[in-house]
């Protein structure tokens, strides 16, 4: 009996182990991003994502998105500062371009890559969130 209550256990610390792995796996952008697995973002990690997110954040697929598609993730301050045209949506080069600025914001090293210390910045969270 003792055989079958340490079976159940250790099938129990499995079954338990996956959600916590893949939310852990979540709460980390760079294990979420970082596609050649170096343990950095660059900015064609960032970008590529970015793009990803757009496409499903453009769910009437016109090719832009407004403030309730952008769900908080720019401040209406922060979208009519990366409006050029003022038509109060931002394409995706839009998109991109604020997502680049606040790459370089969060790199202050200049070293092109982004580490978890980076991304725990202000300017690092402020990119995040163009992100989740």
């Amino acid at each position: 009996m003792k055989s079958r209550g340490l079976v159940v256990l250790i099938l129990s610390a499995i079954a338990f182990s996956g959600p916590a792995l893949a939310a852990s796996k979540r709460a980390d952008p760079i294990k979420m991003l970082d596609t050649d697995n170096d343990g950095t973002l660059d900015l064609a990690e960032v970008k590529k994502a970015a793009s990803a997110l757009f496409a499903k954040l453009d769910p009437d697929h016109d090719g832009t998105l407004d403030a309730r598609e952008l769900r908080g993730r720019l401040s209406s301050k922060e979208l009519a500062a990366a409006d050029p045209d003022h038509d109060g949506t931002l394409t995706l080069d839009e998109y991109l371009a604020v997502v680049e600025q606040r790459f370089n914001a969060a790199n202050p090293d200049k070293d092109g890559t982004l580490d978890a210390k980076e991304l725990r910045s202000p300017a690092g969270r402020a990119l995040l969130r163009l992100l989740r």
